[in-house]
């Protein structure tokens, strides 16, 4: 293991030569300690500043014929790794394997690191990409959106492929300590090419490069593809397979039956009624009638696929399934096929076209950064999972579950619900009655889904989740003290809500409610009773202070309480709270704020 005095000491001989920042110095000393290359030869294999492209070292080991492609973090958080990955994935590996020349400000790192490639093409037996830090390389084979990115690079593997002409060299990611503890066996990548027919096939050329393929594809091909690919085909949608409680799926499902089953429609009817699906690919050949398509990944289409697919499982011991076979392979609907794009881009094109099927905006959003992070987040603090993808918790089996370190016998946190715990925490009452433009303005949904909630108490978060789930009854609790004077508390429901939140974040005894109540989904009596002295000992007053207001009352008088939908209302009994129990206003952020007041009984 590699001590930070041994990293100052070199960083003090070398810096007026090499440059860079005293953390570059890692890199360097792990390639001295781990495979015996003298200093010399090291310092032309790290990258000292800029201009990596996620690349911070390399080494060629011409005993193994492996090539060794290095990323270092002087740290323990794994999450460092998430810059680099990206840039690995959109420039570093094309640089590195098929456009060496596209930057003419690349570090000189890349320009060994050709000419090693060049020079030891015939010898290179696989490529391991190792990402080297200080912490438990465990914990970031778990993480959701390193397992994102990883896969992501994983599938470029076909440009390895394209620098070796054709000779198979395995493509290996892992992730390491210094020490060299390894999380994980990994297995070598190997790309994913589907040879399919798709003839007529119409190109449009994309304003910066992109590409779109056009042409009919076969629904027993989409079936193959899941087949091999399982999850990994649908991790670009922004949602799994609903099952036959929908409407869509049902259609699609009576169909496939009247075609194959009853054979009482022909087969080219179905790609006239269907709207057609769209796939992302990193490469797309077409020869003869014949395409080529490289680590394809659906972004609108899953419920076509996934109904296709529980047809196929429930009719498999029906005798007219394997009559129709030759028909069902005759079922093609019309495919879309993107490749030469930007991950921003390809994010543009699942969200919009989404847009036409009844679909809920937050839905769009599944598969941004903060939402993996999130999901790594709740695992990693609580075993909880946060559901980014409509319906994925239920594709997940126990097997599934252990793996990734999730609670089987937990619910699911939904998105939805933790968006309006996020806007009531922040204050934002009337925000929830537009709560769809949250998602459809990127400066609201930036605000709500800020990167300062990665730094928040998890157990805060779950405790103020859960509230939302006994509202009707801390509301009743309250009416129960006077009918006529708390008539209005159902229609005070979200600020209701807020002030609870603020309450619990303000009390004395919060590390132990979280530590008691906030590493769980579940909502035991103890916390039941908490919440209910919190309603009817301190929210409750704080509701009537206000209707006492002159502002409000004439308003409550006439029936009219919409003020209790608006932040003015909610700033204002949080006035009176600090004056009463010195609360302020604590939002789940990580800001650290002294919490005050203890509830009692």
């Amino acid at each position: 293991m590699i001590k930070e005095r041994e990293i100052d000491q070199v960083f003090s001989e070398l810096r007026s030569i090499c440059r860079g920042v005293k953390q570059d110095y890692f890199g360097l000393l792990y390639l001295e300690h781990t495979y015996g290359i003298s200093r010399d030869k090291a310092v032309n294999q790290v990258a000292f500043g800029g201009n990596d492209y996620g690349i911070d070292g390399f080494h060629f080991d011409e005993l193994r014929h492996n090539l060794y492609l290095f990323q270092f973090k002087y740290s323990n958080a794994y999450g460092q790794f998430k810059g680099s990955l990206q840039r690995l994935i959109d420039d570093g590996m094309d640089l590195i394997f098929d456009a060496p020349n596209h930057d003419d400000k690349q570090s000189q790192v890349l320009i060994q690191l050709r000419s090693c490639l060049q020079e030891n093409r015939a010898l290179i037996d696989q490529i391991c990409i190792k990402f080297v830090f200080l912490g438990d390389p465990a914990d970031a084979r778990k993480s959701q959106s390193i397992d994102a990115l990883r896969e992501k690079l994983e599938d470029k593997k076909y440009l390895v492929d394209r620098f070796f002409a054709g000779r198979d060299v395995p493509l290996v990611v892992e992730f390491l300590s210094d020490s060299g503890r390894v999380g994980s066996v990994s297995v070598p990548r190997h790309t994913s090419v589907f040879k399919i027919p798709m003839e007529d096939l119409v190109t449009l050329d994309g304003p910066e490069g992109q590409e779109l393929h056009v042409g009919l594809i076969r629904l027993c091909d989409l079936l193959k593809m899941q087949d091999e690919l399982k999850y990994r085909f649908f991790d670009r949608n922004i949602r799994y397979d609903l099952g036959e409680a929908e409407a869509v799926n049902r259609a699609i499902a009576k169909s496939l039956r009247q075609i194959v089953i009853e054979k009482n429609e022909d087969p080219r009817v179905f790609a006239f009624n269907h709207n057609g699906i769209t796939l992302f690919a990193e490469q797309l050949e077409w020869e003869d009638g014949i395409c080529s398509i490289t680590a394809p990944r659906i972004l609108n289409g899953a419920q076509t696929v996934g109904t296709a697919s529980r047809f196929i499982s429930d009719n498999k011991d029906n005798p007219r399934l394997k009559e129709g076979k030759e028909i069902f392979e005759r079922i093609c609907v019309i495919c879309r096929v993107l490749t030469k794009a930007s991950n921003f881009f390809v994010t543009q094109v699942t969200i919009n076209n989404n847009r036409q099927n009844p679909v809920e905006p937050w839905n769009l959003h599944a598969n941004d950064l903060i939402q993996l992070e999130l999901l790594d987040k709740f695992i990693e603090d609580t075993g909880i999972y946060y559901e980014r993808q409509e319906n994925a918790f239920a594709q997940f089996s126990a097997d599934d579950l252990e793996d990734y370190g999730i609670k089987a016998e937990s619910k699911k946190i939904l998105m939805l619900k933790l968006t309006q715990t996020f806007i009531l925490t922040d204050g934002n009452i009337s925000r929830l009655s537009e709560i769809r433009k949250v998602f459809e303005e990127d400066r609201l949904y930036e605000q709500v889904f800020r990167r300062t909630r990665l730094t928040a108490d998890t157990r805060h978060i779950i405790l103020c989740y859960k509230i939302q789930f006994l509202l009707r009854k801390l509301s009743n609790d309250i009416l129960n003290l006077g009918q006529n004077k708390y008539s209005f508390i159902h229609r005070s429901r979200n600020l209701l809500l807020a002030l609870l939140c603020q309450g619990l974040l303000n009390d004395d005894d919060l590390e132990d409610l979280a530590e008691q109540y906030g590493t769980n989904m579940v909502v035991p009596v103890a916390y039941k009773e908490y919440l209910s002295r919190l309603a009817t000992n301190r929210v409750r007053q704080l509701l009537a202070r206000l209707l006492e207001e002159a502002e409000y009352k004439q308003r409550a008088q006439e029936g009219n309480f919409s003020f209790l939908r608006s932040d003015a209302a909610f700033e204002r009994c949080m006035e009176f709270a600090h004056e009463k129990w010195r609360w302020v206003h604590r939002k789940l952020s990580g800001a650290s704020v002294k919490p005050g007041g203890k509830v009692r009984a």
